[in-house]
């Protein structure tokens, strides 16, 4: 079924992130932010009065990297020690001044996200923060609209994973991605129903058991010129994931609300792509299902075939994910892109190579890598580059189809994942791939414990490094 974007309906209700977060610097009454350099805290605390040092001392604060503390100096002030472009150095402050006006007493620089993400909250489920807005004043005004935008994009990530699964099955993404045509002027197609099962076989296959309210989708987004170059975003969108038939143990099922946070991350980018207006045609592609268990459900040993004309043993109904993939990337290279970015919270294994924060990068484009990583360490948006290592390619064989689409062990989990996906993937496509986790098991300053946002400020800095506007 293919319609523009035009009826009322929405996702779920977003996290109220003010664009007043920040504003220009018009010499407004504020309070003062010390934004220091590491080197240069021992001279400013040396022109501080006995008062202030007093009141830092008894906070045990030593002017360590990427630490901050209020003190009271005739009004409240804040101190940041500032590492080399961190973008969380003012987040600790957003997150304990009391509400208000302030500026920095320096160059904000990249601590400007931090201190708009020090304000978010997740407060769907629970009572909201009624303390009020701290508000940052900056002489960079030019730059507030992209810092805002990046800023909305991360929080759409973190909404969308942290609401919980009886909240968001595929017709809640197929709302979100709505939204998103209707304010950006998009087509939107979405494929369901007997056309799906015969045109997108694994996607049906892995959400066919799901009840009939959240049947099995294939929603894509399209925009922009079509004269300009051809990108596209694939987002993997398991609502909830049991692990099918080979079920999960109960510990194993407790975040799997999470596991539709690729989606989360394409969506994002997509909305980032268009609020930018790059110069590009973006296809954005979510398989979204649900790996239910019922009478109907996809089983271990069955044959499936694929949108690509593959067959695969389905060895394991817990790897889902790069089945429905598969069929959504086979999509997204008929349009003949030049460049294809998907995101997936794909396999446990990168978890257990890298950890939650940082997330592998797969791709066989040299200069594609170079780009995302060089993006990445410079925005304190890390990944962490991982083989595409072709001699794998064996334990994907199969006795009786083209491939099996787990293979025995356990070896090399990720990479095997990878190279299950780049059987679709046209090889004369620029493709990159990020199994990212969309979790953050651990609070950090701005970075609340939850769903997060992964490698995806990195993708933009490439995608508009790339396709400048002109």
């Amino acid at each position: 079924m293919a319609r523009s974007a035009t009826n009322n309906s929405s996702c779920s209700r977003p996290t109220d992130m003010p664009d007043t977060l920040l504003q220009p610097d018009r010499g407004q009454a504020a309070r003062t932010i010390d934004l220091i350099a590491p080197d240069a805290y021992d001279a400013w605390l040396g022109g501080q009065p006995q008062r202030v040092r007093t009141a830092l001392a008894a906070q045990r604060f030593t002017g360590k990297a990427g630490s901050a503390a209020v003190f009271v100096d005739e009004d409240i002030h804040g101190i940041a020690i500032a590492g080399p472009a961190d973008p969380w150095s003012l987040a600790k402050l957003a997150e304990t001044l009391p509400a208000g006006t302030y500026r920095v007493a320096g160059e904000i620089g990249p601590a400007a996200l931090g201190w708009v993400l020090g304000q978010y909250r997740f407060d769907r489920y629970r009572r909201p923060d009624d303390t009020g807005p701290r508000i940052l004043l900056t002489r960079d005004a030019a730059g507030i609209e992209e810092v805002l935008r990046v800023a909305a994009a991360t929080a759409l990530v973190r909404d969308l994973v942290n609401t919980g699964a009886g909240d968001l099955g595929p017709t809640e993404l197929e709302l979100a991605a709505e939204k998103l045509a209707r304010e950006h002027h998009a087509a939107l197609t979405v494929t369901r129903g007997d056309t799906l099962a015969a045109d997108y076989p694994m996607i049906h296959a892995v959400g066919q058991a799901a009840v009939k309210e959240r049947h099995p989708r294939l929603i894509e987004l399209e925009w922009g010129d079509p004269a300009h170059p051809r990108i596209a975003l694939v987002g993997k969108g398991v609502v909830f994931d049991t692990g099918g038939l080979d079920i999960k143990p109960s510990a194993g099922m407790r975040l799997m609300k999470k596991d539709m946070g690729g989606a989360a991350h394409a969506l994002a980018l997509a909305s980032l792509v268009m609020a930018a207006r790059l110069p590009v045609r973006l296809h954005l592609l979510i398989p979204a299902v649900e790996n239910a268990i019922a009478g109907n459900a996809f089983r271990p040993g069955d044959v499936l075939r694929s949108r690509a004309g593959l067959t695969v043993e389905n060895t394991n109904t817990d790897a889902e994910g790069r089945l429905i993939l598969g069929d959504a990337l086979t999509k997204a290279g008929e349009g003949k892109p030049e460049l294809i970015l998907d995101f997936a919270t794909l396999t446990g294994a990168a978890r257990v190579a890298l950890g939650p924060d940082l997330p592998p990068l797969f791709t066989d484009d040299e200069d594609l890598a170079r780009d995302i990583l060089a993006a990445g360490d410079a925005l304190s948006d890390p990944l962490w580059r991982m083989p595409l290592w072709s001699a794998y390619d064996d334990m994907l064989k199969s006795d009786i189809a083209d491939m099996v689409n787990a293979p025995d062990g356990g070896f090399a989990g990720a990479v095997t994942a990878a190279l299950f996906l780049r059987r679709f993937v046209p090889q004369d496509v620029a493709w990159a791939h990020m199994d990212v986790f969309a979790w953050r098991p651990t609070a950090k300053p701005g970075r609340p414990k939850g769903g997060e946002a992964y490698a995806l400020r990195a993708c933009y800095a490439v995608l508009k490094a790339r396709y400048p506007r002109g």
